[in-house]
């Protein structure tokens, strides 16, 4: 464990303390986007583990975070970026050859790479903290004055790292990180009034969960499904399915209280999980832990999966980014695997709304940086949509780095009047995304491999069009088969083939591997974009 040197009241006040210095420092967006700054990259997954291991390849999304290169577009940002393991040096090289305008050897020279050398199954903050003499040489290297450090979350680790170095951490407080869990995201939706499924307040036992699951359908008689969630989880995971079908005879109005939620309570070891080796006996175990909720499951034959993101800058303002559909999988679609920018014109204006809303209650709390908000929107016909949020995340998850990586290589601008995004010459973008393109024949594939195939083939972004593939998630390539990447078009369309254009090649390069697939690909190949389950 991490022995900490300071008490717990004194790093609060100390990390507070930091943080206001950000306001003071910038106090406009503009300011805080454009000038000269050295920002210390911990892209630390500082999670429940566990729950974390479910995620296949996992111990490479360090990677994720590395988007963040492209700041060095501005000639007056530094960059230090600290990985648990050292990253291979192609892919350092492809993103900093992304840069338009800037020398290679020029943002080359404004970043730092450093690596703790440990594969172990903690979080890269705890690993840094281990390590004075690392802790020491990031000091050194950081002008405190002009320096901030981002993550993608933010726990009291984070915040003692901060506190050790002395650079504010530009993110929500660890103590606020309640907000976006899954009780937590109910409390803001209220008080925002932002609406939201019937569920509970968190409990601490599978009881008390059976309990909760009762009274909801009994305030709700006509349901058919209940969603069982784990106080916090990511993309999905933590995250099961009761169908109540199966005991209708206890249904309210055909049976007891007490017998509906024992039957309820039988029922919880037949739910479908979303983690595929997951089991209710592992499940249960982590809600002493965790705490967990029930919610209404929301039906409709047209439903669709989208959010907003937006961020609380140091000043307090908020601001809206962007807007997506997410695409969804898993054995009943809650799996997050990629998304599609910008949401549907139907209801996107309405999103970015209650993303304000949303964004506001959490300033108002004192909450920093990166905030999105997911829904489900179920079509009512004749144009008309009902809007459901269901949770909040105060991290950078899995449309933050697509967005920011598109932001980034064409300095461009998000129009909230219409909701989609302008290059500088004023052309619309668009693009597809995902974390989850994986096939067992690609396992092998060296990132140089990959850089020969995009060579050779042409998919790389196109710096004079401002079109083309944005590849991510490189390092887990050759042992999981899997990747990351951002086709960015000039329509919705012309993403969509640029993404399956990737598909095709990179299965042709590697048609003489095994062909069995497994993940992303059981879900969307052929890539289909309307409609969604």
């Amino acid at each position: 464990m991490v022995k900490v040197n300071i008490s717990e009241l004194e790093q609060v006040d100390q990390f507070r303390s930091l943080q206001l210095s950000l306001r003071d420092r910038w106090k406009t967006i503009e300011l805080f986007d454009n000038s000269e700054a050295d920002i210390l990259v911990i892209p630390s997954l500082s999670i429940d583990q566990r729950e974390l291991r479910k995620i296949e390849g996992c111990e490479h999304y360090e990677e994720r975070l590395l988007f963040s290169l492209m700041r060095l577009r501005n000639p007056r940002t530094r960059l230090i970026y600290v990985t648990s393991m050292p990253l291979h040096p192609s892919i350092i090289d492809y993103y900093l050859q992304l840069l338009p305008g800037i020398p290679f050897s020029h943002a080359r020279n404004r970043l730092l790479l450093l690596s703790t050398y440990d594969s172990s199954l903690k979080p890269l903050s705890q690993k840094v903290l281990e390590r004075p003499r690392l802790l020491e040489r990031i000091r050194q290297a950081l002008r405190r004055e002009k320096s901030f450090m981002v993550c993608y979350n933010s726990t009291f680790l984070e915040a003692e790292l901060s506190v050790q170095l002395d650079v504010p951490l530009y993110a929500a407080a660890p103590d606020l990180q309640i907000l976006g869990t899954k009780s937590g995201s109910r409390q803001i939706f209220a008080e925002s009034g932002v609406p939201h499924p019937d569920g509970s307040p968190r409990v601490w036992n599978p009881k008390d969960l059976a309990e909760a699951a009762s009274e909801l359908w009994e305030r709700q008689p006509t349901l058919k499904r209940i969603v069982v969630k784990l106080n916090e989880g990511i993309s999905g995971e933590g995250n099961a399915l009761l169908d109540l079908r199966p005991i209708m005879n206890v249904a309210p109005g055909q049976a007891s209280h007490a017998q509906r939620t024992a039957a309820i309570s039988d029922r919880f070891a037949t739910m479908s999980f979303q983690a595929s080796k997951e089991t209710w006996a592992n499940f249960s175990g982590r809600i002493p832990e965790l705490g967990g909720i029930v919610e209404a499951f929301v039906e409709g034959e047209i439903k669709r999966s989208p959010s907003v993101q937006g961020r609380i800058t140091p000043s307090g303002e908020v601001e809206i980014l962007s807007t997506h559909d997410q695409i969804l999988g898993g054995p009943d679609g809650q799996i997050y695997l990629g998304c599609k920018f910008p949401a549907d014109e139907s209801y996107r204006l309405q999103l970015q709304q209650l993303g304000l809303k949303v964004g506001r209650k959490l300033a108002e709390k004192g909450a920093l940086e990166r905030f999105g908000v997911d829904f489900i929107t179920v079509d009512q016909g004749n144009g008309q949509w009902d809007i459901q949020a269901i949770e909040i995340n105060l991290r950078k998850g899995g449309t933050t780095h697509p967005f920011m990586t598109l932001k980034l290589l064409t300095n461009g601008r998000y129009d909230l009047s219409t909701g989609l995004f302008y290059s500088q010459q004023g052309r619309p973008k668009y693009y597809i995304a995902t974390d989850n393109l994986q096939k067992n024949r690609y396992q092998g594939l060296l990132p140089n491999d990959l850089m020969d195939i995009i060579a050779h083939h042409r998919l790389h972004f196109d710096s004079c069009t401002e079109t083309g593939t944005v590849f991510h998630l490189m390092g887990c390539l050759s042992q999981f088969g899997k990747l990351g990447l951002t086709s960015i078009g000039d329509s919705l369309q012309q993403a969509e083939d640029m993404y399956n254009k990737v598909v095709k090649v990179l299965d042709e390069e590697t048609r003489s591997n095994n062909n069995n697939f497994s993940g992303f690909s059981d879900y969307a190949f052929p890539m289909t974009w309307d409609g969604y389950s």
